[in-house]
């Protein structure tokens, strides 16, 4: 990967020191360096998950994040080849630690991309005009979950520490990762909506994109989801359900300790029925993911589709803190409404049996939407190191919000789902 190298070698001899006190939210340049101090904290650049430590990861992660941002999850992910610098993603972690201490204080997960493949925040079109202006848009910094288009903390910060000061100190650092190493540019994907606002009052430029979730409004029964569906629709979506029974499907739920561990292999063979079928799938993804998954099992639902006694079809979900991830789909023979009933129905109805509050199925929509899925708001922030591109790019984005923001309240405004009564109303 062109700079990879040289970067990797920065990155070693990072261990720049700066004054807590220093690090303003307000300030609209990188950190400067400063020698000595009680509250002096060490930033450093690892590569790779592996060299820090679980425990001393997790401990920044709280009840309320995803496992996505997991040491567990990361790990598999570089462990088993699938985010790696032959991949395009080079882990480049940044962590911030507090000195003499060396306790962990903030981190995110970084990577060096020469690509920008399975991000799920388009800037392809950034990249062209950049070429075309002979500006170097790769390698580029991201952080991120590979293939993973979720929103979460991307800075984790320790219990009790200021977080209002320590995630514009690590946004400053990878501002200045970019100037020092000659890299086009830094980009932090679904991020949540607070990270972003700090971000942006230190130069980054905001970015805002959707998807199509689902939110259970207290429903005891699948019938309840049902019943605020409009009329066309909820006859619609009894119709497809029915539609297994005509063909002898049935669906079953495996999740957490049930799940065995003979399943892995056909889920990723489920995982590669989907992206061999298209032109533009890609194999982000590898078998050893999968063997490694089974150690992530107090996270994962699986929906698996029957006909007889053979396995025709699957997803692969992810679940925690009261929300239900869907990650990955496939199937092995093609039936008349099978992904609608193993992508969304399956998971409405499970979200709904166990209390989950809101179920995500990814990137993509209009079949969402069709289905009472309707639109939120994501974000990512970017800082771009040359003025003419960030020039540029800033007055795109300002035309590309408004066309957001109006194709969000538009579908909100056409919901697929019936105003709720007043009952169920809350009041102050």
């Amino acid at each position: 990967m062109p700079g990879a190298a040289r970067f990797g070698r920065e990155s070693r001899r990072a261990g720049f020191c700066y004054c807590i006190d220093d690090v303003s939210g307000g300030a609209k340049t990188p950190m400067s360096p400063r020698d000595g101090s009680a509250h002096a904290v060490e930033l450093a650049v690892v590569e790779g998950i592996s060299k820090i430590g679980r425990e001393e990861w997790n401990s920044l992660v709280t009840d309320d994040d995803s496992p996505f941002i997991e040491w567990d999850w990361l790990f598999a992910m570089e462990e088993s080849a699938s985010a790696t610098r032959k991949t395009g993603w080079a882990p480049y972690h940044l962590t911030l630690r507090e000195q003499p201490s060396r306790r962990l204080l903030a981190a995110c997960p970084v990577y060096l991309k020469s690509h920008s493949m399975g991000e799920f925040v388009f800037d392809h079109g950034w990249a062209d005009a950049a070429g075309g202006a002979g500006i170097k848009y790769y390698p580029k910094l991201l952080v991120g979950v590979p293939f993973t288009p979720h929103t979460g903390r991307r800075f984790l910060t320790a219990p009790g520490a200021e977080r209002a000061k320590l995630v514009p100190a690590m946004a400053q650092a990878l501002a200045r990762l970019c100037e020092d190493n000659d890299l086009s540019s830094a980009h932090v994907n679904f991020l949540e909506e607070d990270e972003a606002a700090a971000l942006v009052r230190i130069g980054f430029l905001e970015r805002l994109g959707y998807q199509y979730h689902w939110h259970n409004a207290g429903f005891q029964k699948f019938d309840d989801y049902l019943n605020r569906l409009k009329h066309k629709r909820r006859v619609a979506v009894r119709h497809e359900r029915a539609a297994l029974d005509e063909q002898g499907i049935t669906i079953k739920m495996v999740a957490g300790e049930e799940i065995p561990d003979s399943l892995f292999p056909s889920m990723y063979r489920l995982y590669l029925s989907t992206v061999d079928k298209f032109y533009w799938g890609r194999r982000y993804l590898t078998a050893r993911f999968f063997e490694l998954a089974r150690s992530l099992k107090r996270y994962l639902c699986f929906v698996l589709a029957y006909r007889g006694n053979r396995l025709i079809a699957g997803t692969f979900n992810v679940q925690k803190a009261g929300v239900l991830y869907g990650r990955y789909w496939g199937c092995f023979e093609e039936h008349r409404f099978l992904h609608f009933n193993v992508c969304y129905y399956a998971g409405i109805e499970h979200c709904i049996r166990a209390g989950i509050k809101r179920f995500e199925p990814g990137a993509g929509g209009e079949y969402k939407w069709l289905r009472g899925f309707d639109p939120a708001l994501t974000r990512s922030a970017h800082f771009i190191a040359h003025p003419g591109l960030a020039r540029a790019i800033a007055n795109y984005l300002e035309r590309e919000r408004r066309e957001i923001m109006a194709w969000i309240e538009e579908g909100r405004e056409r919901s697929q789902l019936k105003p709720p009564p007043p009952s169920d109303i809350e009041t102050e």
